[in-house]
Parts: structure tokens; sequence; C-alpha cells
């Protein structure tokens, strides 16, 4: 919930300057791809499929940022917090979190994310 506050008034400083409907869109779209990366964990987590986490990093960014501007600013933010998370805390490797970065990168862009897909995941997903 506090992260979902933190984006909320992230938003707002960022569109300060924009008018009113482009900043509300600008906040809206960075509501639903912070929506798009929590359900892309979920589902990451329920399918707990081996390799198949590069695929939710690159589907949670494509989905965000097909959002929009918003979106895609909520993808990168949020994808950069976990990273840094991960390879400060987790104590994970920097390979992975490189590869995990690359391919937020790639579904950021609009990228398909299946390039990612592993093999056998179910179409669940």
């Amino acid at each position: 919930m506090r992260l979902c506050v933190c984006i909320l008034l992230l938003s707002f400083t960022v569109c300060a300057s924009a008018g009113l409907r482009e900043g509300g869109k600008f906040v809206l779209d960075a509501m639903g791809g912070a929506w798009d990366m929590v359900r892309a964990y979920w589902d990451m987590r329920e399918a707990d499929y081996i390799d198949a986490d590069k695929y939710f990093h690159a589907r949670g960014n494509y989905d965000a940022a097909q959002r929009g501007p918003g979106g895609a600013w909520a993808a990168k933010v949020l994808s950069d917090a976990r990273e840094m998370w991960q390879s400060d805390v987790s104590g994970r490797g920097a390979e992975d979190t490189q590869a995990d970065q690359e391919a937020n990168e790639w579904g950021r862009s609009g990228g398909d994310p299946n390039r990612y897909r592993p093999a056998g995941l179910p179409s669940k997903y």
C-alpha cells in the first residue's frame, strides 16, 4: 500500500507542470502500470516455474508500458527499486540483476515478452 501511495505522490510531482488532462492521464497510467507490475509478480509467484522469472519481468514491463508514459515510468521505477533491493539485500548476483534489467528494458521498449518464455510454461500466463 505504501508503494502505491509513493507512486501516486511521485506521479503528481512529475506531472505538476503539465496540464490537468495530461497530468491526470499520466497518474492513471502510472497507477495502472504499477498494477500490471504487481499482477506479473503475483503470476510469477503462482507459476513457480523454473527459468520463468525473465518472462514475467518482460511481461510486467510490457503491459505497463503499453498504457503510455505514466505506465512506462512506473515500470522503470518499480523495476529499478526491485533490482536494487535484490542485488543489495537478497544477495543475488550482479549477473542475475543485469539479466533481469535486460528483460525489463526489453518489455518496456515494446519487445515481445515471449522471447523469455520458457518451454512448458502453462498458457494461462
